[in-house]
């Protein structure tokens, strides 16, 4: 009796164009989205309705959080900038992370969604987190990490734009 290595191991699984591996591949994004659109909706929506923090000043108020971070941050100016209306830059900021986790979420603009979301990690990571010390203690920093793969690939699988891209898709086909 002959002992020898299984070479037959790429069945197909769950598609007939690539097997499981592939199938995994496609939908590897999946929890990735579906964690930053609800996680960016929640922040959207919890600034948006925590009378405390859309305020000029006070306890918990945008403005004085970034009074506070204003030495430590990276730009100063971006922070001074925000200080010119704290209000408005919470409501910008607060509508930016609801509008970024809709389409994140539903997968549609994907990549647009995620660079938006990878730009407001990155001011909130230059200005807020910036002094985190060590950096790793400073989430922003992760969060801006996690939305480069959407960035580059988008959402391939249970998306609007995967539906939108399948019927351009089939339209082009019926007039082929």
């Amino acid at each position: 009796m002959t002992h020898g290595m299984r070479t037959d191991t790429y069945t197909t699984g769950f598609h007939e164009d690539g097997g499981w591996r592939a199938t995994a591949g496609r939908y590897a994004l999946l929890p990735l989205r579906l964690f930053l659109g609800v996680t960016f909706i929640y922040a959207g929506l919890d600034k948006l309705t925590d009378s405390a923090f859309m305020k000029d000043s006070g306890a918990g108020s945008i403005g004085d959080m970034m009074r506070a971070v204003r030495d430590s941050s990276a730009i100063p100016a971006l922070v001074d900038l925000s200080l010119k209306s704290p209000v408005g830059f919470g409501y910008a900021i607060a509508l930016g992370e609801l509008a970024v986790g809709i389409g994140t979420l539903v997968g549609l603009l994907t990549r647009l969604a995620a660079l938006g979301g990878a730009l407001i990690s990155l001011s909130l990571w230059l200005t807020v987190s910036w002094a985190s010390d060590p950096y790793y203690y400073g989430n922003d920093l992760a969060y801006l990490m996690a939305w480069i793969p959407l960035v580059l690939a988008g959402a391939p699988v249970l998306s609007l734009d995967a539906a939108l891209r399948s019927r351009r898709r089939r339209r082009a086909g019926d007039l082929g």
